[in-house]
């Protein structure tokens, strides 16, 4: 019998948009309107590469590497790399650069449909492309290895796979699977509460069908993120979903238990009228745009302009002995750059006094710019990137 794309139905809601889930779409189209309001766009841009830093540090976890972000940093900046951590700090900055990739896209107007399958490929090709060679194969249990094509779906003549106990379509019909996963989508496309709930159900059924032979846990929330920002709710990219995914609202299994509950069948007439259970679709939605409103109003406590300031500069009266520093980092946060010559007027003191407290901050890491001569940027030094943003990078307080 031949395997039907309507397998993965229902993908959204069509007659009638639950209410929990219209109420969600709406606090968080609310939240993350105001997400980074006062900051400089030049100081939002800073804070948004961290987090795609942040970002790719959960996706990882979430497949079970855990990388330190010290070692990302490094790996992006081309630096040397042990080589116990080399692999998985190569494989993080992959997923950075895709990410960055997808940014400048939407900003630029030629980001493609994130549903669509030339942006699918693309962000597989250019991930795995990326990829250092460890984790370019996959390794079969009885023994055999087969190489990762970058950007190829699976198809006729592939081994069908098994994930868990799901087993998605089969390889033959994938891009069936995916020309109707695409068609199905843009329907959803049609309000602006539709765009945001259809992140959470693409992402489920993204995985449901499982297109690549591997990376499909993140080609997914590269889609999710994607979709956020033509959802209009990217936020200035300050907030990340892998963060969410991998913490849950209450424990660190939730990701897989709520995935796992969306592939659950039909459960009688009241139940929707495709393959798939309407209401575990639902519930699966509702958990994932309160998982994206939870990190949304994470993030907008964390890059609050008059929190993050008073942070950064208790944290230079703490570490530099010029006690004009902090006057200096207020304007750079507050204008996103300075021009060097503007220092004195800032400071009300002399250009030579104005010069001595720029090279003591930029020595200690908390500015940099791109020559001796060019204008000022602000910097979040890593060693207190933890004091500047609590709990970014950490799960120690989690349950589970």
């Amino acid at each position: 019998m031949l395997e039907t794309p309507g397998r993965i139905e229902p993908c959204f809601f069509e007659d009638r948009i639950p209410a929990r889930l219209a109420d969600l779409s709406v606090e968080i189209q609310r939240e993350a309107v105001g997400l980074g309001q006062g900051l400089h766009p030049d100081s939002a841009a800073e804070l948004a590469e961290m987090v795609r830093v942040m970002n790719c540090y959960y996706s990882n976890l979430i497949e079970g590497h855990n990388t330190r972000p010290r070692d990302i940093e490094r790996a992006l900046a081309g630096a040397e790399l042990e080589a116990e951590t080399r692999p998985l700090a190569l494989e993080a900055r992959a997923h950075v650069i895709v990410q960055r990739a997808i940014d400048e896209r939407y900003r630029a107007g030629t980001l493609p449909r994130p549903t669509s399958l030339p942006f699918l490929t693309w962000v597989h090709r250019t991930f795995y492309e990326e990829m250092p060679d460890e984790f370019r194969v996959i390794d079969h249990p009885d023994g055999t290895r087969e190489p990762i094509v970058p950007g190829r779906l699976r198809q006729a003549g592939d081994a069908d796979v098994s994930v868990g106990r799901h087993l998605p379509p089969s390889s033959a019909r994938v891009a069936a699977f995916m020309d109707h996963f695409d068609k199905r989508f843009q329907i959803a496309e049609g309000s602006a509460s539709g765009r945001i709930i259809a992140i959470a159900s693409a992402h489920h059924r993204l995985n449901y069908i499982h297109p690549f032979p591997d990376g499909n846990g993140r080609v997914s929330r590269l889609m999710s993120h994607a979709m956020a920002l033509t959802a209009g709710i990217g936020g200035q990219g300050l907030w990340s979903v892998s963060r969410g995914l991998a913490r849950g609202l209450t424990d660190r299994g939730e990701y897989k238990r709520m995935m796992d509950l969306a592939d659950s069948p039909r459960r009688g007439d009241r139940d929707g009228r495709g393959n798939l259970s309407e209401s575990a679709l639902a519930t699966f939605c509702e958990w994932f745009l309160k998982v994206t409103l939870d990190q949304i109003t994470f993030s907008a406590q964390l890059f609050d302009l008059a929190g993050l300031e008073k942070r950064y500069r208790r944290l230079v009266a703490d570490t530099v002995e010029d006690k004009r520093a902090p006057e200096l980092i207020s304007a750079v946060l507050r204008h996103g750059a300075l021009e060097r010559g503007d220092a004195p007027v800032v400071l009300k003191t002399s250009e030579r006094t104005a010069r001595n407290t720029l090279r003591t901050l930029t020595e200690a890491g908390y500015l940099t710019s791109a020559s001796p001569k060019t204008p000022v940027r602000l910097a979040f030094p890593l060693a207190y990137r933890e004091r500047l943003f609590p709990n970014l990078f950490t799960d120690a307080d989690l349950p589970g």
